[in-house]
């Protein structure tokens, strides 16, 4: 059984190697870490003990400041399909395709379009575009996935309604197929409304 245990932790220890989110891998490299401690202290190994004591520490002084830290966010409009927004995309396509289709995305003059900045970072992009004189229709909403613990997410639909709000917009929809991209969009506060419609009321 003790084997299995060390087995077991240098499993977990692996997975949390493969994350792409900085908290995720934090959580998970905690875990195997308290496991490999448990074990070798189990088996006499004072030294593997001690250490994987010392990495679950790390790792929980690391989750206090990421817990505990003000981020600071803001927007930056974009007007067109920029250069940098082009590489932006390009870089990202793989990933943003599991999410939206952008091939024949463009940037109207009358659309909301901005990056989404944490701590200066760019961090992610949002572009809606007109669909009626109430409604603004997401055709990209896109955080990178370091950053995808939702706080971009409420930065946005729930602290800076007045993008939309102040353009006359009351209702927000888009449309998903993904289950994830459904999640983060039930988490946010949208409905979904049929088969793939998802729709955000602005006054709720």
């Amino acid at each position: 059984m003790l084997e299995y245990l060390g087995y077991l932790a240098s499993v977990v220890i692996l997975i949390s190697l493969l994350m792409t989110s900085v908290q995720k891998l934090r959580w998970i490299n905690l875990i195997g870490a308290l496991l490999f401690a448990v074990y070798g202290f189990m088996i006499s190994s004072i030294p593997v003990g001690i250490m994987n004591s010392g990495i679950v520490v790390v790792n929980i002084y690391f989750l206090w400041k990421m817990y505990t830290s003000k981020d600071y966010f803001t927007v930056l409009p974009l007007t067109n399909r920029t250069q940098y927004f082009e590489y932006f995309v390009n870089y990202h396509k793989s990933d943003i395709a599991n999410y939206a289709n952008i091939k024949d995305l463009t940037i109207a003059k009358d659309a909301v379009a901005f990056y989404i900045l944490r701590n200066a970072v760019p961090a992610g992009v949002f572009v809606g575009v007109k669909e009626d004189e109430k409604t603004l229709c997401i055709k990209l909403d896109y955080v990178t996935k370091a950053y995808r613990d939702f706080k971009m997410g409420e930065y946005v639909f729930r602290k800076q309604k007045n993008l939309f709000t102040s353009k006359g917009y009351e209702t927000l929809v888009t449309h998903t197929d993904n289950p994830k991209h459904a999640k983060y969009l039930q988490k946010m506060g949208f409905v979904k409304v049929n088969d793939n419609t998802w729709q955000y009321k602005l006054g709720s």
